[in-house]
């Protein structure tokens, strides 16, 4: 460069400018300025450029040249600030200012000079236009990214306050969870969980007490065995009863399920493991069971007693006809009775007593029909009809006292469950194989639930509960034992409010007569 355009004074002002500008463009604080105050830096930037062309049109045109590409960055911030008014401002302008400059400079009709008056304002144009494009396309890429995290930001918000619904949910329940990866690692434990850990001890490898015992509460558990160890290998249980706490301090029996969490793809993605207590339930079953062992134990003395007496008034030959008739009604009814006390003890699950049973040929046909008569007088003050029907003879190998136990169970609920003004009717069939024994009525029926849970010992449907009717759950247990004892199977069907089917299937062939 030829020291004539350093002391220019254009070429020295616009140089100081352009420095100037630079300088402010990175200490202004952008964000509070205004955009008709922003406009005024790229065109005094503009000014600055013009100013160091106008000093240079007197050098040669590589130098001319060079002054001119100064336009280039306020005609990007034009173009990127202000979209395509800027960039045509821009491009107008610098082009003005370019011919503007070389015609006060007198270079117009310099034939060097014409790349810079030709090529340079249409090299700027193209650089706006370009500018103007990239521009748009960054700030349409800025939108869809911050509409993107504007959602994910929605979702995350989202996840969070049900996670947070999560965490008050299982905090508040009254049984412990524990949720874990498919690793086996916990990710996890709600504060029941927690609270029953710290009350017995933490296990070293896994979010349990640290002792478990099984259900006899007194066998401990090994640790390859271990509720949460079982799980994390992928196997799934329900109401699994472990016992905490050492024996002869305090206890607590724990019923455990769980169950695996399965991933999009089908694999095995973890699982989750739910904690029950269940002391005061099981406490109150094993209560109840001590109490019906104990009153069919003391009640079976006395009845003995009785039956003895019974007996020997019976054989006293000054007893008038009448009251010979009294007594045997009394004696058949206490050895009914003496025999439901045996049942009771037999329903006790650690009892190891059997149904007492006497096999010999018997008329099932005869059977039915002694039940049916002797329930009629519950039929006629509940106003059932019931009604038998015999297709052919059915004479098989069987216990009648038992058997005669199951019809007269099965009769007295259809009657007592019915409808006023309802019916039950019970049908005999035979074949060569088996007796069939059909007991249907137009009672309040068993939903689906209560169907599965009706042979349960001391199970009482919702229904019947409401229905205020008194009953023991007892009979439909026993009753099925009964006819398994024969080899049969007691089923049921049943729909809500239309009524109830019970079927009694037994072999014709069960026993060889003794």
């Amino acid at each position: 460069m030829q020291s004539g355009a350093v002391v220019n004074p254009f070429f020295f002002s616009g140089g100081v400018a352009v420095f100037v500008i630079t300088a402010l463009a990175a200490v202004l604080p952008w964000g509070e300025i205004t955009p008709g105050w922003i406009v005024v830096v790229p065109i005094a930037d503009m000014l600055a450029a013009a100013s160091i062309v106008l000093g240079a049109t007197a050098q040669p045109a590589s130098i001319n040249l060079a002054a001119s590409i100064l336009f280039v960055f306020p005609l990007i911030w034009l173009s990127t600030e202000f979209g395509v008014r800027g960039a045509i401002f821009g491009s107008v302008g610098s082009a003005a200012l370019i011919w503007g400059c070389a015609f006060v400079g007198g270079s117009v009709s310099v034939m060097a000079n014409a790349p810079a008056l030709i090529v340079v304002p249409v090299t700027l144009a193209f650089i706006a236009a370009v500018s103007f494009v990239r521009a748009k396309s960054s700030a349409a890429q800025l939108a869809l990214l911050r509409q993107q995290a504007s959602l994910l930001e929605a979702a995350h918000r989202r996840a969070r306050r049900q996670e947070q619904t999560l965490d008050a949910v299982l905090n508040s329940v009254e049984f412990g969870v524990v949720a874990f990866d498919k690793h086996g690692r916990e990710t996890l434990v709600n504060r029941t969980s927690q609270r029953l850990v710290a009350e017995f001890g933490a296990s070293a490898t896994s979010p349990e007490p640290s002792t478990l015992y099984y259900a006899d509460r007194v066998t401990p558990m090994p640790d390859e065995l271990r509720p949460y160890r079982q799980a994390a290998l992928g196997n799934v249980y329900n109401d699994f009863i472990v016992w905490v706490g050492e024996p002869g301090e305090r206890r607590r029996a724990l019923s455990i399920s769980a169950q695996q969490i399965v991933g999009a793809d089908g694999e095995h993605d973890g699982g989750v493991m739910v904690t029950r207590d269940v002391t005061s339930e099981i406490t109150a079953i094993r209560a109840r069971d001590d109490l019906v062992a104990t009153v069919s134990h003391e009640l079976r003395s006395p009845l003995t007693s009785i039956l003895g007496y019974l007996d020997l008034a019976l054989e006293d030959p000054s007893l008038s006809p009448v009251t010979s008739s009294y007594l045997e009604i009394a004696s058949s009814n206490a050895d009914r009775l003496l025999a439901l006390i045996a049942d009771l003890r037999i329903t006790a699950p650690d009892s190891d007593h059997l149904l007492a049973m006497k096999f010999e040929e018997c008329d099932v046909n005869q059977i039915v029909t002694d039940s049916i008569q002797a329930r009629h007088p519950l039929a006629e003050e509940h106003g059932i009809t019931v009604t038998g029907e015999t297709l052919a003879p059915a004479s098989i190998v069987a216990d009648g006292f038992r058997l005669r136990q199951v019809i007269d169970n099965l009769l007295t609920n259809a009657i007592k469950y019915n409808k006023p003004g309802g019916s039950v009717h019970v049908e005999v069939q035979a074949t060569d194989t088996s007796v069939t024994i059909t007991v249907s009525d137009t009672g309040i029926g068993l939903n689906a639930l209560d169907q599965a849970k009706i042979f349960d010992r001391y199970f009482r449907a919702e229904a019947v509960q409401q229905s205020g009717i008194q009953g023991s759950g007892l009979g439909m247990s026993i009753s099925r034992n009964i006819v398994r004892e024969h080899g049969g199977e007691l089923e049921v069907s049943s729909i809500p409010g239309v009524g109830s089917q019970f079927v009694v299937r037994l072999p014709v062939k069960q026993l060889e007569l003794a």
